[in-house]
Protein backbone atom coordinates (compact mmCIF):
# COMPACT_ATOMS: atom_id res chain seq x y z
CA UNK A 1 0.00 0.00 0.00
CA UNK A 2 1.47 3.31 -0.94
CA UNK A 3 2.30 5.67 2.28
CA UNK A 4 -0.37 8.80 2.80
CA UNK A 5 1.40 11.91 2.58
CA UNK A 6 -0.46 15.49 2.87
CA UNK A 7 -0.14 18.78 1.74
CA UNK A 8 -2.03 22.11 2.71
CA UNK A 9 -5.23 22.24 1.17
CA UNK A 10 -6.68 25.92 -0.53
CA UNK A 11 -9.38 26.18 2.43
CA UNK A 12 -6.09 25.62 5.50
CA UNK A 13 -6.99 22.24 5.97
CA UNK A 14 -4.71 19.15 5.85
CA UNK A 15 -5.47 17.02 2.70
CA UNK A 16 -4.23 13.58 2.45
CA UNK A 17 -3.29 11.72 -0.46
CA UNK A 18 -1.28 8.50 -1.98
CA UNK A 19 0.62 9.11 -5.40
CA UNK A 20 2.20 6.08 -7.12
CA UNK A 21 4.78 6.85 -9.25
CA UNK A 22 5.23 5.31 -12.91
CA UNK A 23 4.32 6.10 -16.33
CA UNK A 24 1.92 9.03 -17.63
CA UNK A 25 -0.83 10.27 -18.00
CA UNK A 26 -1.27 9.97 -14.10
CA UNK A 27 -5.24 7.80 -13.20
CA UNK A 28 -6.43 10.24 -10.93
CA UNK A 29 -9.33 8.97 -8.36
CA UNK A 30 -11.72 10.98 -7.53
CA UNK A 31 -14.21 9.18 -5.00
CA UNK A 32 -17.98 9.91 -3.92
CA UNK A 33 -19.92 11.75 -1.27
CA UNK A 34 -19.13 10.82 1.92
CA UNK A 35 -16.44 8.24 0.57
CA UNK A 36 -12.65 8.37 0.27
CA UNK A 37 -9.29 6.87 -0.64
CA UNK A 38 -9.57 3.64 0.76
CA UNK A 39 -12.43 2.25 -0.64
CA UNK A 40 -12.58 -0.90 -2.72
CA UNK A 41 -12.36 0.67 -6.02
CA UNK A 42 -9.70 3.36 -5.22
CA UNK A 43 -7.52 0.52 -3.40
CA UNK A 44 -8.02 -1.77 -6.39
CA UNK A 45 -7.30 0.48 -9.11
CA UNK A 46 -4.16 2.03 -7.71
CA UNK A 47 -2.77 -2.00 -7.57
CA UNK A 48 -3.70 -2.26 -11.01
CA UNK A 49 -1.96 0.89 -12.15
CA UNK A 50 0.76 -0.35 -10.23
CA UNK A 51 1.29 -3.48 -11.29
CA UNK A 52 1.25 -1.96 -14.87
CA UNK A 53 3.72 0.52 -14.32
CA UNK A 54 1.43 3.40 -14.23
CA UNK A 55 1.36 6.59 -12.55
CA UNK A 56 -2.00 6.68 -9.96
CA UNK A 57 -3.17 9.25 -7.18
CA UNK A 58 -6.09 9.21 -4.87
CA UNK A 59 -6.41 11.40 -2.08
CA UNK A 60 -9.65 12.68 0.25
CA UNK A 61 -11.51 15.98 0.13
CA UNK A 62 -11.41 18.04 3.26
CA UNK A 63 -13.82 16.51 5.62
CA UNK A 64 -13.59 13.53 4.04
CA UNK A 65 -11.58 10.03 4.99
CA UNK A 66 -8.34 11.11 6.75
CA UNK A 67 -8.30 14.82 5.68
CA UNK A 68 -8.63 17.85 8.12
CA UNK A 69 -11.63 19.97 8.28
CA UNK A 70 -15.62 18.89 8.97
CA UNK A 71 -17.88 17.35 6.22
CA UNK A 72 -20.55 19.13 6.88
CA UNK A 73 -18.48 22.48 6.10
CA UNK A 74 -17.82 21.32 2.74
CA UNK A 75 -19.43 21.86 -0.16
CA UNK A 76 -18.94 20.91 -4.11
CA UNK A 77 -16.98 24.33 -4.76
CA UNK A 78 -14.57 23.32 -1.91
CA UNK A 79 -14.06 19.38 -2.97
CA UNK A 80 -13.61 20.73 -6.51
CA UNK A 81 -10.75 22.94 -4.92
CA UNK A 82 -9.13 20.44 -2.81
CA UNK A 83 -9.08 18.05 -6.17
CA UNK A 84 -7.54 20.90 -8.53
CA UNK A 85 -4.73 21.51 -5.43
CA UNK A 86 -3.84 18.08 -4.74
CA UNK A 87 -3.17 17.44 -8.51
CA UNK A 88 -1.54 20.14 -9.24
CA UNK A 89 1.12 19.49 -6.23
CA UNK A 90 1.40 15.77 -7.09
CA UNK A 91 1.03 15.60 -11.03
CA UNK A 92 3.75 17.20 -13.33
CA UNK A 93 1.86 16.30 -16.85
CA UNK A 94 -1.55 15.25 -18.19
CA UNK A 95 -3.77 13.44 -15.99
CA UNK A 96 -6.96 10.89 -16.57
CA UNK A 97 -9.72 11.87 -14.34
CA UNK A 98 -11.79 8.70 -13.01
CA UNK A 99 -14.75 10.01 -10.82
CA UNK A 100 -16.82 8.19 -9.12
CA UNK A 101 -20.59 9.49 -7.78
CA UNK A 102 -19.83 12.70 -6.62
CA UNK A 103 -16.41 12.44 -7.87
CA UNK A 104 -18.01 12.42 -11.56
CA UNK A 105 -19.23 16.12 -10.77
CA UNK A 106 -15.88 16.76 -9.36
CA UNK A 107 -14.19 15.75 -12.30
CA UNK A 108 -16.51 17.30 -14.89
CA UNK A 109 -15.36 20.71 -13.01
CA UNK A 110 -11.74 19.67 -13.32
CA UNK A 111 -12.09 19.15 -16.94
CA UNK A 112 -13.26 23.10 -17.64
CA UNK A 113 -10.56 24.39 -15.26
CA UNK A 114 -7.52 22.25 -16.06
CA UNK A 115 -5.64 21.55 -19.28
CA UNK A 116 -3.92 19.07 -18.41
CA UNK A 117 -6.43 16.83 -18.83
CA UNK A 118 -6.46 14.08 -21.60
CA UNK A 119 -9.18 11.67 -20.97
CA UNK A 120 -12.52 11.24 -18.23
CA UNK A 121 -13.89 7.90 -16.90
CA UNK A 122 -17.03 8.17 -14.89
CA UNK A 123 -18.44 5.66 -12.63
CA UNK A 124 -22.09 6.21 -11.78
CA UNK A 125 -21.06 9.87 -11.65
CA UNK A 126 -23.79 12.14 -10.06
CA UNK A 127 -23.46 16.04 -11.42
CA UNK A 128 -25.48 18.18 -10.34
CA UNK A 129 -27.19 15.83 -7.51
CA UNK A 130 -27.36 18.59 -4.95
CA UNK A 131 -30.06 20.50 -7.00
CA UNK A 132 -31.95 17.56 -9.00
CA UNK A 133 -31.24 14.92 -6.64
CA UNK A 134 -31.82 16.59 -2.87
CA UNK A 135 -33.36 19.75 -3.72
CA UNK A 136 -35.69 18.07 -6.24
CA UNK A 137 -36.82 15.15 -3.76
CA UNK A 138 -37.38 17.44 -1.18
CA UNK A 139 -41.22 18.48 0.05
CA UNK A 140 -41.91 22.02 1.03
CA UNK A 141 -41.32 21.40 4.49
CA UNK A 142 -37.85 20.04 4.01
CA UNK A 143 -36.97 22.98 1.59
CA UNK A 144 -37.69 25.51 4.42
CA UNK A 145 -35.85 23.26 7.11
CA UNK A 146 -33.03 23.67 4.97
CA UNK A 147 -33.09 26.91 4.13
CA UNK A 148 -34.46 28.87 7.81
CA UNK A 149 -32.09 26.05 10.01
CA UNK A 150 -29.25 25.59 7.31
CA UNK A 151 -28.94 21.38 7.52
CA UNK A 152 -31.09 18.82 6.99
CA UNK A 153 -30.79 14.77 8.47
CA UNK A 154 -31.49 11.98 4.91
CA UNK A 155 -31.61 8.70 5.68
CA UNK A 156 -28.52 6.59 3.87
CA UNK A 157 -28.23 3.13 2.58
CA UNK A 158 -24.15 3.56 3.20
CA UNK A 159 -24.21 4.17 6.87
CA UNK A 160 -24.66 7.26 8.47
CA UNK A 161 -27.32 9.68 7.49
CA UNK A 162 -26.51 12.71 5.15
CA UNK A 163 -26.36 15.57 6.66
CA UNK A 164 -27.60 18.44 3.90
CA UNK A 165 -26.59 21.55 4.54
CA UNK A 166 -28.01 25.43 3.31
CA UNK A 167 -24.42 25.90 1.78
CA UNK A 168 -24.21 22.88 0.12
CA UNK A 169 -27.59 23.55 -2.27
CA UNK A 170 -26.79 27.02 -2.42
CA UNK A 171 -22.93 26.25 -3.84
CA UNK A 172 -24.01 23.40 -5.75
CA UNK A 173 -26.05 25.85 -8.17
CA UNK A 174 -23.11 27.92 -8.65
CA UNK A 175 -21.51 24.96 -10.03
CA UNK A 176 -23.96 23.20 -12.17
CA UNK A 177 -22.74 21.29 -15.10
CA UNK A 178 -25.35 20.27 -17.14
CA UNK A 179 -27.16 23.33 -17.74
CA UNK A 180 -24.06 25.14 -20.37
CA UNK A 181 -21.71 23.17 -22.35
CA UNK A 182 -19.31 20.71 -21.56
CA UNK A 183 -16.57 20.07 -23.83
CA UNK A 184 -14.00 17.51 -23.37
CA UNK A 185 -12.26 17.04 -26.36
CA UNK A 186 -10.54 13.34 -25.78
CA UNK A 187 -11.77 10.25 -25.01
CA UNK A 188 -14.53 9.86 -22.40
CA UNK A 189 -16.21 6.65 -20.93
CA UNK A 190 -19.19 6.50 -18.78
CA UNK A 191 -20.10 2.90 -16.71
CA UNK A 192 -23.68 2.80 -14.99
CA UNK A 193 -25.52 0.12 -13.17
CA UNK A 194 -29.05 -0.80 -14.16
CA UNK A 195 -29.85 -1.51 -10.35
CA UNK A 196 -28.23 1.93 -8.84
CA UNK A 197 -31.16 3.56 -6.64
CA UNK A 198 -28.58 6.38 -6.03
CA UNK A 199 -28.08 7.39 -9.37
CA UNK A 200 -30.47 6.66 -12.74
CA UNK A 201 -29.59 5.46 -15.88
CA UNK A 202 -31.67 8.90 -16.52
CA UNK A 203 -29.01 10.93 -15.28
CA UNK A 204 -25.96 9.04 -17.43
CA UNK A 205 -27.91 9.32 -20.49
CA UNK A 206 -28.25 13.45 -19.90
CA UNK A 207 -24.75 13.53 -19.27
CA UNK A 208 -24.05 10.99 -22.15
CA UNK A 209 -25.97 13.98 -24.45
CA UNK A 210 -24.23 16.87 -22.83
CA UNK A 211 -20.68 16.38 -22.61
CA UNK A 212 -18.86 16.90 -26.33
CA UNK A 213 -16.54 14.72 -26.85
CA UNK A 214 -15.16 13.11 -30.30
CA UNK A 215 -15.49 9.63 -28.84
CA UNK A 216 -17.64 8.69 -25.71
CA UNK A 217 -19.37 5.73 -24.81
CA UNK A 218 -22.19 5.04 -22.24
CA UNK A 219 -21.85 1.61 -20.69
CA UNK A 220 -24.95 0.06 -18.49
CA UNK A 221 -24.60 -3.14 -16.66
CA UNK A 222 -26.93 -5.24 -16.00
CA UNK A 223 -27.94 -5.93 -12.38
CA UNK A 224 -25.05 -3.80 -10.82
CA UNK A 225 -25.96 -1.21 -8.10
CA UNK A 226 -24.27 2.28 -7.34
CA UNK A 227 -21.29 0.74 -5.52
CA UNK A 228 -20.20 -0.74 -8.63
CA UNK A 229 -17.06 -2.63 -6.84
CA UNK A 230 -17.82 -6.49 -7.73
CA UNK A 231 -15.01 -7.85 -9.65
CA UNK A 232 -16.70 -7.74 -12.90
CA UNK A 233 -17.39 -3.94 -12.40
CA UNK A 234 -13.75 -3.53 -11.58
CA UNK A 235 -12.91 -4.70 -14.46
CA UNK A 236 -15.03 -2.80 -16.42
CA UNK A 237 -13.85 0.12 -15.22
CA UNK A 238 -10.63 -0.91 -15.96
CA UNK A 239 -11.18 -1.42 -19.65
CA UNK A 240 -12.47 2.23 -19.28
CA UNK A 241 -9.27 3.37 -18.11
CA UNK A 242 -7.57 1.39 -20.87
CA UNK A 243 -9.32 3.21 -23.78
CA UNK A 244 -9.35 6.48 -22.73
CA UNK A 245 -5.58 6.05 -22.37
CA UNK A 246 -5.79 4.38 -25.44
Amino acid sequence: MTSIQQIDGPNGTLLAYAKTDGEGPAIVFLSGYKSDMEGTKAVHLEAWAKAQGRAFLRFDYSGHGVSGGVFEDGCIGDWARDAQAVIEATCDGPVVLVGSSMGGWIASLLTQRMDRVVGFVGIAAAPDFTEDGFWAGFSEDERRQVMEEGRIALPSDYGDPYIVTRRLIEDGRDHLVLRSPLPMPYPVRLVQGTEDTAVSRETALRLLDHIDSPDLRLTLVKGTDHRFSEPANLRHIEQAILEVLG
